[in-house]
């Protein structure tokens, strides 16, 4: 008798680069084989030719597509995909996957596995690469002010704050607690998911991740699970344009706001 593969769910916002959106999807959808994944691509009004181009693209049968007609942000069209997906058999774990994320392997059932075997964690983020096989670093502390002008001001004044964010001053070859799981990808328990809302509404775009990190750890534990890898183009538009700059400084002051400031 063949035995029922765990539900998990997925979510790919989409924002212009209809091929990178598929090249994602697809390879999400080729590679997950150890659980039942229901994946959903969501069109967040792209400005583009994004809606037309996905429309002809031929996903595997368990890829959805579906078109927002305004762009919601990051964290509300992931909650959208999460509800939809979710609306009439709940997952066990819900995946939040960027366009430019790509896999060699079957991330996605390796960390849900992890994760069965550890029921206080609340989610999971993995090792990510570019795709030329060189590390990001994954591992973060709670956002500060000075980690923040650390990483636009890479100077050697701030380096050893940098290096504390990052967690530089860990052993990261094996699981470690974080405190901040980097919204490019990472899979969460889908009724903490649910319990707490997802995504808080109020950030358009930028530090979501770090706001819905926070929420997460009054389920469970956060954790990096480096044995796991995935590859991350990390576009980094944040660094090349100020208007992106602004946004992603405005949404760390919601978080302060929210959370306290804290300074280093």
């Amino acid at each position: 008798m063949k035995t029922k593969q765990t539900l998990v769910t997925a979510g790919i916002v989409a924002y212009g680069g209809a091929r990178e959106v598929a090249q994602a999807a697809q390879s999400v959808a080729q590679h997950t084989k150890g659980v039942q994944l229901e994946l959903m691509v969501l069109d967040n009004a792209s400005p583009d030719n994004t809606k037309k181009q996905l429309e002809k693209t031929t996903f595997n049968s368990n890829v959805k597509v579906r078109y927002s007609k305004e762009n919601l942000g990051f964290g509300k069209a992931h909650n959208l995909i999460f509800n939809l997906l979710n609306k009439d058999v709940q997952s066990k774990y819900h995946v939040v996957i960027n366009p430019d994320i790509t896999l060699d392997c079957d991330a996605i059932s390796e960390i849900c596995s992890w994760m069965d075997n550890h029921p206080d964690v609340a989610i999971v983020t993995p090792r990510l690469m570019f795709p030329d096989g060189k590390e990001q670093q994954t591992a973060k502390r709670y956002p500060s002010f000075m980690a923040l002008l650390a990483r636009q001001m890479p100077v050697s004044a701030l380096k050893k704050v940098e290096e504390h964010y990052l967690m530089l001053d860990e052993d990261l070859t094996k699981p470690v607690d974080v405190q901040f799981c980097s919204g490019c990808f990472f899979v969460m328990r889908s009724d903490v998911y649910l319990k707490m809302g997802g995504f808080d509404p109020r950030y358009f775009v930028y530090v979501e991740d770090a706001d819905i990190t926070r929420k997460a750890l009054q389920y469970g534990r956060a954790v990096y699970l480096p044995s796991v890898s995935v590859y991350h183009a990390w576009h980094r538009d944040a660094n090349k344009k100020l208007k992106n700059f602004l946004m992603q400084l405005s949404s760390m002051f919601k978080y302060w706001n929210k959370w306290g400031f804290k300074f280093i």
